[in-house]
């Protein structure tokens, strides 16, 4: 404490005048509601110097990050996005549970051919009874990592959070950077059969901060007034890394997960992994200075490179001197995995939740690595994985393979051929999964590679319980379901087990995307009320494109409003 008193007298160095005359940016007003909103997004290269290097980016509208889509509860959004650039592109609305709109959810193959160079097209869907903190990304490739952007939608009008009304809201987006391109880099890592590299640095709002080279002004900074209380919308947008989060000095109080409330509780780190956002609120009660805003890695698997420099940002009181040295966030070790779990565990849902009492299907999901043998006659070029094979990933050891034209539109207009319905409700051998016998290296780690679909009547009640393997390595993997929100109802580490497993059926948190602890499990409930083909995919990008995903096929119901309409007419062909 010492320290920190000497450095904030240091600080103490503008005059009053300074204080009153500086910055304030209010927050962004809450929009009207029942609306339809347009909104007109140009997918453009940007020049961008970052890390002493120039180079090309894919971004929307020459932003980065992108535009910010507000709007409020039951709007109606609609999205011209035209390809402007040489690569393949989509946009997923990540969250949008995409009501009786499934072709407009945006992953490449799964709901849509991708928009080509010079095409159009046009993206409609409402926001039925959602609220919160969402976001937009691209869906084709790795061009997430700078093509991404914050979707705010507020409450209707007249009704308040359930916490304290906020001084200001700001958008804080956690990203991965590369020098290389990055659709070019996915294609040389699948050559390639090895690992992908580590990115190189780790972004808050495409800043990488002052631990990286020739970046000591590329620095994202909130300025803040003593003594109010700030909320900051969180988004992971990267692509292979899960990370910390940390705010120097400061507590933070998680009080939204995924675009849903929870009882909030206070702590002084977060982990969000890609696909995960969170609204913390935080209260600048320290003395007047500069505090670092930290993001840093968070690696549950074994084996792996990884940046490890930390981005930082400035939370920057009213006051403090420009020059002044700003005080380090204090973050989680690399593997912390009690950390992650203690986030988790304080998280439910803010009021008791209407959990399915019986279940009518249920699916016992294994996700995790493999190494699959070597078929390349030039091996050391293609085979770079560990025991000389090649590394792919999967979902009860099937590795998903995207087809020549969308699953969507096959299953629509009845193409044969590009898919399967016969995505096992469980593995083909049950074992010790988190200690990998008898399918751990060097013993037969292959995966068989489909585009398989688990097929479900309109109306089930589906439990899914997703189990971390440790064929290759144990990790924590985060598992995003297109077109719905569930209730995590449970979570442990080892094996599942039935017999033993605690469930929380009274206030479990509304998720989109969960992970699945490393070398442990997690159970997920949903009704399948969503006609529709929807993707169940891990997160990590690397993994995704290693094949770790399936489809969900939900049928149409008999009413009026539960039966999937026409595909659009300007919808992309492959």
């Amino acid at each position: 404490m010492a320290n920190l008193a000497t450095s904030m007298l240091l600080c103490l160095s503008l005059s009053m005048s300074y204080y009153l005359q500086a910055f304030h940016a209010m927050a962004h007003e809450w929009p009207g509601g029942g609306s339809t909103r347009f909104y007109d997004f140009k997918v453009q290269t940007l020049r961008v110097t970052k890390l002493c290097n120039t180079k090309e980016i894919v971004t929307i509208n020459r932003m980065f990050p992108g535009p910010v889509i507000y709007a409020q509860e039951d709007d109606r959004i609609i999205v011209k996005v035209t390809n402007v650039t040489p690569y393949n592109a989509t946009i997923h609305w990540h969250g949008v549970r995409q009501k009786l709109s499934c072709w407009f959810d945006g992953p490449s193959y799964i709901t849509q051919c991708p928009i080509q160079a010079g095409q159009t097209f046009t993206y409609e869907f409402t926001l039925v009874k959602q609220k919160g903190n969402f976001f937009w990304h691209a869906h084709v490739s790795w061009l997430r990592a700078t093509a991404h952007g914050a979707i705010v939608v507020y409450p209707k009008t007249g009704i308040p959070y359930p916490f304290k009304q906020p001084y200001e809201e700001h958008i804080v987006i956690l990203g991965e950077y590369w020098l290389r391109d990055v659709v070019q880099l996915e294609r040389q890592v699948l050559a390639s059969g090895g690992a992908a590299p580590p990115a190189d640095a780790f972004t808050i709002n495409g800043h990488p901060g002052p631990n990286y080279n020739c970046s000591r002004n590329d620095v994202y900074r909130i300025e803040v007034v003593p003594g109010k209380t700030y909320l900051l919308r969180l988004i992971n947008a990267g692509l292979n890394m899960e990370n910390f989060f940390a705010i120097a000095y400061h507590n933070l109080t998680v009080v939204e997960v995924d675009a849903e409330y929870t009882k909030s509780f206070t702590t002084d780190s977060v982990m969000l992994g890609p696909g995960q956002t969170m609204n913390v609120l935080v209260t600048a009660d320290q003395p007047i200075g500069k505090y670092s805003m930290a993001m840093g890695p968070y690696m549950s698997a074994q084996n792996v490179s990884f940046q490890n420099i930390s981005a930082i940002a400035y939370f920057q009181y009213l006051g403090a001197a420009p020059n002044c040295l700003s005080l380090p966030a204090k973050l989680p070790r690399f593997n912390d995995s009690l950390a992650v779990m203690t986030v988790m565990d304080g998280l439910r849902s803010l009021n008791p939740v209407d959990v399915p009492k019986e279940i009518d299907a249920s699916l016992f999901v294994t996700v995790g690595l493999n190494i699959n043998k070597c078929q390349s006659k030039t091996p050391q070029w293609n085979c770079q994985g560990t025991n000389n094979g090649t590394f792919a990933a999967s979902m009860n050891n099937i590795s998903f393979v995207n087809p020549t034209v969308s699953v969507l539109e096959a299953y629509y207009k009845k193409i044969g051929g590009h898919f399967t319905e016969d995505f096992p409700d469980s593995p083909l051998k049950f074992y010790d999964f988190v200690n990998g016998a008898p399918n751990n290296a060097p013993n037969n780690t292959q995966a068989t590679n489909g585009t398989r679909t688990k097929v479900l009547e309109y109306g089930s009640r589906v439990q899914v319980i997703f189990q971390d393997t440790g064929t290759v390595t144990t990790e924590n993997h985060p598992i995003h379901l297109h077109g719905y929100s569930f209730y995590v109802v449970g979570y442990g580490t080892g094996n599942f087990n039935p017999q033993t497993a605690d469930f929380n059926l009274i206030d479990p948190p509304y998720m989109n995307t969960i992970g699945v602890p490393v070398g442990g499990w997690a159970a997920i409930q949903f009704v399948a009320d969503n006609p529709g083909v929807w993707f169940m995919h891990c997160h990590l990008d690397i993994h995704q494109s290693w094949g770790l995903g399936a489809v969900l096929i939900v049928e149409n119901g008999k009413g009026e409003l539960e039966t999937l309409p026409h595909p659009p007419a300007d919808l992309p062909r492959c």
